[in-house]
């Protein structure tokens, strides 16, 4: 199993962990800034990741039925997931806003499932994943990700339930309380044009 300071590394050679001075989509500044993508389009290194987390989720989670993740970005993590664990693995995707099973995937009743993004910071989408599984009279075992920036108690989930490779956090700054540090350092806004 990987520690946190060798995730790190692997996070940061990849790219999927910037550091210096973001804008982000919501308008706040940030000092860090995750696209797990990067990692993902690595595969030897990926596959580090992914054999760490593997581990970890089958030693917290031994009764997996059904892997769903959220697309865009949980699809190639729970497929990776579900490859090594040799599960099924579904994704949801948002009609008019709001996720939905599409492509003939369905969730069986009383089927055990365990819910895989990429990154959680909000949890808005893992827990629209959760909604699914429960109106399907599934049950949630519980969540599971590459990164774990969220804070539990605004996303209502136990403690126990987020299984991360790595758990970092990321402050957020409004423009004008910007830290001096974070003011030394020309902004960028991350894109595409960007991350090349």
């Amino acid at each position: 199993m990987l520690s946190f300071k060798d995730s790190l590394k692997v996070l940061k050679k990849t790219r999927a962990l910037l550091e210096g001075h973001f804008i982000l989509s919501s308008g706040l500044h940030s000092n860090r800034y995750v696209q797990c993508a990067k990692l993902l389009s690595n595969p030897k290194s990926a596959s580090k990741i992914c054999n760490s987390l593997v581990e970890k989720i089958s030693n917290f989670f031994p009764s997996i039925d059904l892997i769903l993740s959220p697309a865009l970005g949980g699809i190639i993590i729970g497929y990776e997931i579900g490859r090594r664990l040799n599960k099924e693995t579904i994704f949801s995707e948002r009609v008019r806003g709001k996720f939905k099973l599409r492509r003939s995937f369905s969730i069986k009743k009383n089927a055990n499932v365990l819910i895989v993004e990429d990154v959680i910071t909000t949890g808005k989408s893992i827990l629209e994943c959760a909604k699914l599984v429960k109106e399907a009279n599934a049950k949630v075992l519980g969540f599971a990700c590459i990164i774990d920036r969220s804070n539990r108690k605004s996303l209502l989930i136990k403690k126990n339930k987020i299984i991360s490779q790595i758990k970092i956090s990321i402050p957020t700054y409004n423009k004008n309380a910007l830290p001096t540090f974070l003011k030394k350092i020309p902004a960028t806004k991350p894109g595409s044009h960007f991350l090349k």
